[in-house]
């Protein structure tokens, strides 16, 4: 697709399997055919948040995701480092000069050799606009190419456009549903959470959904446990910051 294709592609789909499979296919023919997507609501001044709530779509291997997710690598990679400070797109030949220079820590050296034994060598990340002083989304664009300045000049050429596709595509995955692992609401889960966010008491709700108030209590502690919260209130916060309520039925 061409740049106005793929932009009303974004803009009219709907759901974040279609969205992620179309992008991987789209920033691959640049050459970009590994990428890493993260977004946080829950950001302070020495936490990124609980993991399990960041928004991640990748199409690395399950060894990468484990190596550089799972294991807590991600907190001290260069390029996040960057990504927290600024806003926009940078060239990972950023990595090749601090390794150059020797500034380099042995957390962010570990980074280095990991990314490198899976070969991530070269690619750009772009930081996007955050709304918020707890927001924060990035990607990560791994190139197929192992020379950076090969990469440079793609950059040097559709640099723009590839930075207003990801920008648009992460626009449009901050609307749309997306089910943590682990942390999907089931449809009576959702409904209950929906009433008590239009301020109905637990009465209300079991006469609105033909339940009894036993069990409406049970659909929210259920989602409470789901989402990993203690109130219901906010249970219903995350799942609204996950688009996880009044969403359309497939």
């Amino acid at each position: 697709m061409n740049l106005n294709d793929y932009l009303n592609f974004l803009s009219y789909t709907k759901t974040l399997e279609e969205l992620w499979d179309a992008h991987c296919r789209q920033m691959a023919k640049f050459g970009f055919d590994r990428l890493l997507y993260g977004y946080t609501q829950y950001r302070t001044a020495t936490s990124l948040g609980d993991p399990e709530d960041f928004v991640i779509l990748s199409n690395h291997c399950k060894d990468y995701l484990d190596g550089f997710l799972r294991s807590g690598l991600y907190f001290h990679a260069p390029m996040l480092k960057w990504a927290l400070d600024h806003e926009g797109a940078a060239s990972w030949s950023m990595i090749n000069d601090m390794m150059s220079s020797g500034v380099m820590t042995p957390e962010e050296l570990r980074v280095y050799e990991f990314n490198k034994s899976l070969g991530l060598t070269s690619g750009y990340t772009v930081s996007f606009n955050s709304v918020s002083m707890r927001t924060k989304g990035a990607i990560s664009l791994a190139a197929r190419m192992h020379d950076q300045d090969e990469v440079d000049e793609i950059w040097q050429e559709h640099g723009e456009d590839i930075l207003l596709m990801n920008n648009v595509a992460h626009l449009k995955i901050l609307t749309l549903p997306y089910n943590a692992p682990n942390r999907a609401l089931t449809k009576r889960q959702r409904e209950a959470l929906q009433w008590v966010g239009d301020g109905k008491t637990t009465q209300d709700i079991a006469l609105l959904m033909g339940l009894t108030a036993a069990t409406v209590e049970k659909h929210l502690r259920l989602a409470r446990e789901a989402l990993s919260v203690e109130t219901t209130a906010q249970a219903v916060l995350k799942a609204t910051l996950h688009n996880q309520m009044f969403v359309m039925e497939a």
